[in-house]
């Protein structure tokens, strides 16, 4: 039952809160009562409130709370936060809790990434959080991961338009800003494995300084085995980078494959590259503009139009591929159907991709000490931003872009995404053809579920 408890806490992770006498997290507990030392070494989810005047603890901070400890429920559902914490491994919260005392302030290493966090934060606000904060929260949360800072409304408008996680640091961010540095240690002419080397240790303090997220941490591994693959000289296999960063993940984090953030960053990618890039290559070869004329007659308009199909064939394959996975993981663990998201993804991740490199080039000129080239980046980030704004709140005003539903039985999203999965790989493997069933197998495992398994409308 739940009781009152005093505990020592190692602060493994925090969790963004928008208030600031607050403090949440996941925690390691170092010291108890007698009576509770079998919770010694257990890792409990924290809900504190601070004392007047007291910073918010950092990463590996110690601390001394009284709150109530209480056990989690033995099989929460998926898409509750009770869900979330038993996938992570915490069997405990200690809730409606008070900081006592800070025992550590953290390592030396922590501190340096929360003054990071904290200057970053500054730098991305220049010039457009006094005039624009809707828009400056929107900047932070994308380049940051931070969340909190969006309003209700805000929060509401992208979790239906299914766009959601354009603001969480994962595959896309770490992917744009690695590239960022690559291409920006080309321009110093940097040899192959010092720019390996440096640009791994600053794309590991970008995600680490922006909190150390799952998915962040994952996203920047699969960067750096692909980009090993180009200082070893060996084929760049993006298939066996996704498959050797899940492997390295689940070594590290076995209970991750249970989550939500796993599911979902893995499975997208793999639809992307087992579906999303196959697809698109059969478009291509099924049709291009002006195949019987040469390309050395092709004049400007040619060249532009065919640029054109290639990047929508593609974009419109990967984002196909990517829906997939993404409705089966929406009705599992947010109970939404968001038909419209194909549309708004295809439309916004490139926006997002422009976003994300004007946040890069105001952290770039915010480190220099160039405050007006940040201050510039920003406007532009926020003008892009507030086209992105503008469009979904067009979107989800059309009817059916969203609506509520759930699977009709647990079992029916598990055995889906299985499913989905199982025929990713044998079509992959079989090369698409028709002998495997063509490209039909995957849409139609969603289909019948969407058919079968799904109750429509506000499910309880």
């Amino acid at each position: 039952p739940p009781r009152e408890a005093r505990l020592g806490l190692r602060v493994d992770r925090l969790f963004a809160i928008a208030y600031p006498e607050r403090t949440s997290g996941l925690a390691t507990v170092v010291a108890t009562a007698p009576h509770l030392r079998d919770l010694r070494g257990q890792r409990v989810y924290f809900s504190l409130t601070l004392p007047a005047g007291t910073a918010p603890p950092i990463r590996s901070a110690t601390l001394a709370a009284i709150g109530v400890l209480a056990s989690l429920p033995p099989a929460p559902p998926a898409d509750t936060f009770e869900g979330y914490l038993a996938t992570a491994g915490i069997n405990f919260r200690f809730s409606r809790g008070r900081l006592l005392a800070t025992t550590d302030p953290g390592s030396a290493y922590q501190q340096f990434c929360a003054a990071a966090a904290a200057a970053f934060h500054r730098w991305l606000g220049l010039g457009i959080a006094e005039k624009r904060p809707a828009l400056a929260a929107l900047l932070r949360a994308m380049m940051l991961g931070q969340t909190h800072e969006l309003s209700d409304e805000q929060h509401g408008l992208f979790m239906q338009s299914g766009t959601m996680h354009l603001f969480a640091i994962s595959g896309l961010n770490i992917g744009v800003v690695a590239g960022a540095l690559q291409a920006l240690m080309l321009l110093l002419r940097l040899p192959a494995w010092p720019r390996f080397a440096l640009g791994t240790v600053l794309l590991w303090l970008f995600v680490d300084i922006t909190g150390g997220a799952p998915s962040a941490v994952r996203a920047f591994v699969m960067a750096v085995f692909f980009q090993a693959a180009f200082v070893l000289r060996r084929p760049r296999n993006l298939l066996a980078a996704l498959a050797a960063s899940a492997l390295l993940v689940l070594l590290a984090a076995p209970l991750q494959v249970f989550g939500a953030s796993f599911l979902m960053s893995y499975g997208i990618v793999a639809a992307l590259l087992l579906l999303g890039l196959p697809l698109g290559e059969a478009w291509l070869k099924f049709w291009t503009p002006w195949r019987a004329l040469p390309v050395a007659a092709w004049h400007r308009v040619h060249h532009a139009v065919a640029a054109g199909w290639r990047f929508l064939a593609s974009a419109l394959a990967v984002g196909l591929a990517t829906s997939l996975v993404s409705i089966l993981t929406g009705l599992q663990y947010f109970g939404l159907l968001t038909p419209g998201g194909l549309v708004a993804n295809l439309l916004l991740i490139p926006a997002a991709m422009a976003v994300t490199l004007a946040g890069f080039a105001s952290l770039a000129c915010g480190l220099v000490g160039f405050e007006s080239g940040a201050v510039l980046a920003n406007h532009a980030g926020a003008l892009v931003l507030l086209v992105i704004e503008s469009a979904v709140r067009l979107g989800v005003a059309v009817p059916g872009a969203f609506f509520a539903a759930r699977f009709a039985a647990p079992w029916v999203g598990p055995v889906a995404l299985a499913a989905l999965l199982l025929a990713l790989v044998l079509g992959y493997a079989g090369n698409w053809e028709k002998r495997v069933g063509g490209w039909w197998p995957p849409f139609a495992v969603v289909a019948v579920t969407l058919i079968g398994g799904v109750n429509y409308g506000a499910v309880s």
